[in-house]
């Protein structure tokens, strides 16, 4: 027995020194494999889009929040104020979780058939609500419905919030499944806004999706500019679509500000009002399939899409406007891209 132990002990301090080797590469390839990953899968930004989800909170926005950061993914939450009086943690969980809140009205009702005093108690109650429960004032709004009028844009405006609405609706309300939601998700483009909602499942699974889709075409979700109502980073910056070789346009700058005056069932009417210069230039972007088939007051040329239309002062004045075929979709509204003056 004496002259086995030796052996046995040498044996042993072998295996343990042959182990610590292999954890020690084990762990080695641990971390490799783990920075491999990290890299392959971290996001090329060329472009953003705001993911939005109406109407909450509501009883199911823990999971909708957990589903968005398990994802990575930063959102814009169209609040009503009265279901923020009614599940302010809620609310605040939003904020927590780093989604940007918003005003949906109070309670969701036709605002287009109120009068002005009503729209300005419906919005001031609302975001009044809103910064109650977090701390902060919205900065963006989104009329119920879509449903929206000058007036309306005015008292928004005079509350210090831009008016959003979309660019593709998922159509989730409408009872659109999982694969019908990713599909409609799909068109996003840079810049452009997506109507979802909370509380529905299918858009809650539908998320994951969405979200390698917008990757494989290095789109990554956004915040909305308050001052142009489209897609940003989340600092509020956007990159350039052209790799910075268009030069910056020459000139002053001007604000145009767009309303929706007019809604018939195939079309609607566009005023836009240029302030701060006499001759002026403004971009404007529609969303395909829709068309401008008539414009009023000014000279317009167009980019190879068709979406894209300039409007050049013409001497008549600093209002101009449009007539847009919705041809299927109803929900758009045309986007104010730049405002050059002389």
């Amino acid at each position: 027995m004496s002259r086995l132990f030796p052996r046995t002990a040498l044996w042993s301090r072998r295996l343990r020194a042959a182990l610590a080797v292999l954890a020690t590469a084990v762990a080695m390839c641990g971390v490799v494999l783990a920075a491999t990953s990290t890299a392959s899968s971290a996001a090329t930004c060329n472009g953003y889009v705001g993911l939005t989800f109406d109407d909450g909170p509501t009883g199911n926005t823990s999971a909708l929040l957990n589903v968005l950061r398990s994802n990575g993914v930063r959102a814009t939450m169209f609040n009503v104020g009265q279901n923020v009086q009614n599940n302010r943690s809620a609310a605040q969980a939003q904020v927590a979780a780093g989604m940007w809140v918003a005003n949906h009205s109070w309670n969701h009702a036709h605002m287009t058939s109120m009068s002005q005093s009503q729209m300005q108690s419906d919005l001031s109650q609302t975001s009044s609500a809103i910064q109650s429960a977090t701390g902060s004032r919205p900065v963006l709004f989104r009329p119920p419905y879509g449903e929206t009028n000058s007036t309306l844009q005015s008292v928004a405006s005079s509350l210090g919030m831009r008016q959003v609405l979309w660019d593709v609706d998922s159509q989730d309300w409408n009872g659109a499944s999982v694969s019908q939601i990713v599909a409609n998700a799909s068109r996003l483009q840079a810049g452009q806004v997506i109507l979802m909602h909370d509380g529905i499942q299918n858009t809650r699974d539908a998320i994951p999706q969405i979200v390698a889709n917008l990757t494989s075409r290095n789109l990554c979700p956004g915040m909305i500019s308050p001052s142009t109502g489209r897609a940003v980073a989340p600092d509020g910056t956007t990159p350039p679509t052209d790799g910075g070789t268009t030069p910056p346009p020459t000139g002053g700058t001007c604000t145009a500000t767009a309303t929706t005056t007019n809604v018939w069932g195939d079309r609607y009417n566009t005023s836009v009002t240029v302030s701060g210069g006499s001759t002026w230039t403004v971009v404007v972007a529609l969303t395909s399939p829709q068309r401008v088939s008539t414009i009023w007051n000014g000279t317009a040329t167009w980019d190879s899409s068709g979406t894209v239309m300039t409007m050049k002062s013409n001497g008549s004045g600093n209002t101009f406007g449009f007539t847009t075929m919705t041809n299927g979709n109803s929900g758009a509204r045309p986007q104010i891209r730049s405002c050059t003056s002389g």
